[in-house]
């Protein structure tokens, strides 16, 4: 292979993210085989001298420049646009990888052509023992729309034991580290740009199931997530992001009977959200959800005509049927807040 363009390029989008790059792109660096993978630093149009800095300390780090601030999904899409790659391994920049992190996940990838996307094991930076957040291992979602992940079901993260010491098809993966088959992120539509941040990566995966392709998790690759580097999960924008883009996911990806009966329940739990942030006096997050709702509803046409436009993308490139492993057909506010069933092996599927 060393004779050959590499297969893979490591895309880290960056906004003013000169810090987390100077922490750790010298991981990515010393850890990625040059005969195998290129490293890119795609900039959301950065004020902090981001971009100079890896041109001064970085010379083996290529990048785009970008004329403004995408976001990540947009940031992303315009990114990949740009890069001639079989594969692309989207990668955050407050993101510590380890000895052989990529070698596996290619692997996987390059062995089974139905395999689309992967993502490794997704570990606390801060915390080493404790899973991360934002994908730990494997993201699932439950029939109401909850994201969870192996490892972490709403606040309660677990310490990885080993318990996830294997590799099994997932519902969604972790943008902060995910390996895509970049004709297929081009065929589905990429990142849907109205996300701008937060759940884009899950829309997408949704839609890639959705034309029959596997998403598989391997522990044989491990990265450090900071997590929250960009936007601190306290923020009330996060809270909006969130709540928005989780309406927007179900609206796309939901067939119109499902839809119905699922978005009734969630406008109720929603409503008990924002009761739940009044008690704890907490106005901020009220305002928040309340954006979020109306800001989802004035952008039900838009969603509308790239669900129309998807379903003739499924039409004529699928490969199998929808694939729906990784729901949980169950209510996940139940099983954690009712019967108190706090850890993914104590869900019942």
């Amino acid at each position: 292979m060393s004779n050959q363009t590499p297969k893979i390029a490591v895309v880290i989008l960056n906004y003013n993210g000169r810090e987390w790059l100077k922490k750790f792109l010298p991981s990515v660096i010393e850890h990625t085989p040059t005969e195998l993978a290129k490293i890119w630093v795609a900039d959301n149009a950065s004020t902090d001298g981001s971009l100079e800095m890896i041109k001064t300390e970085f010379q083996s780090v290529n990048t785009i420049s970008l004329s403004e601030n995408f976001g990540f999904a947009e940031g992303y899409n315009q990114a990949i646009k740009n890069i001639s790659c079989h594969y692309v391994l989207l990668l955050n920049s407050d993101v510590e990888v380890t000895s052989n992190w990529l070698q596996p996940l290619f692997q996987l990838i390059n062995r089974d052509r139905s395999i689309a996307i992967c993502q490794p094991k997704l570990l606390d930076y801060n915390q080493k023992e404790k899973f991360e957040y934002a994908g730990a291992a494997g993201g699932m979602i439950d029939k109401y729309g909850y994201p969870f992940c192996r490892g972490r079901i709403f606040e309660n993260i677990e310490t990885d034991s080993g318990q996830f010491d294997d590799e099994i098809e997932i519902f969604w993966a972790t943008g902060a580290c995910m390996l895509v088959r970049r004709d297929l992120f081009i065929l589905a539509g990429g990142f849907d740009k109205d996300f701008f941040a937060h759940m884009e990566e899950i829309d997408l995966c949704w839609r890639i199931k959705k034309l029959g392709y596997k998403i598989i998790y391997t522990h044989k690759s491990r990265v450090y997530h900071v997590g929250g580097g960009t936007l601190n999960s306290q923020n009330p924008h996060k809270t909006f992001l969130n709540f928005r883009n989780n309406r927007l996911l179900l609206f796309k990806n939901l067939e119109f009977k499902q839809f119905i009966f699922i978005n009734a329940v969630r406008n109720i739990l929603d409503i008990v959200a924002i009761f739940i942030s009044l008690l704890k006096f907490n106005f901020r997050e009220v305002w928040a959800i309340i954006r979020a709702q109306w800001a989802y509803r004035k952008m039900i046409g838009n969603a509308f005509e790239k669900k129309q436009m998807f379903r003739e993308i499924q039409y004529h490139h699928k490969i199998a049927e929808p694939n729906l492993k990784g729901i949980y057909n169950k209510s996940l506010i139940i099983s954690y807040f009712v019967n108190q069933r706090k850890k993914f092996s104590q869900l019942s599927w």
